[in-house]
């Protein structure tokens, strides 16, 4: 199992129940919106979720889940599109759920005009 997943918080013991440790590193990853989804999901109780953030908005991470957040292209995204051309109602869905992402890395104290670059 990969250590590179999330950043080690020096204060947080190495053997912590930490999701991404826990399960497949490959769920990060995935190329299958629900399995990202997933891997959303299991970020949401991570002690390291902010900092697991942090990092990844500073390094602009070209793709996967970090902080609990979908990146691709060095973006954060509301959810992964399926190939092919999205249908209506998920262009409206995808806009909304880009206000709470935009949302949730300000309750993280990311400012998300200057730090993260959010995809449309």
């Amino acid at each position: 199992m990969s250590l590179a997943l999330a950043p080690i918080d020096v204060s947080v013991d190495i053997e912590a129940n930490l999701p991404c440790r826990k399960f497949d590193p490959d769920l990060w990853f995935s190329d299958s919106p629900a399995q990202l989804e997933l891997a959303k999901s299991l970020c949401g109780d991570c002690p390291l979720r902010a900092e697991c953030l942090a990092g990844a908005v500073d390094r602009a991470e070209p793709w996967g889940v970090w902080g609990g957040e979908i990146f691709e292209r060095g973006s954060v995204v509301p959810r992964k599109r399926p190939r092919g051309r999205p249908r209506k109602a998920d262009v409206a869905r995808d806009a909304e759920l880009a206000v709470e992402v935009e949302e949730r890395l300000a309750a993280n104290g990311l400012d998300t005009r200057s730090s993260v670059r959010l995809a449309a």
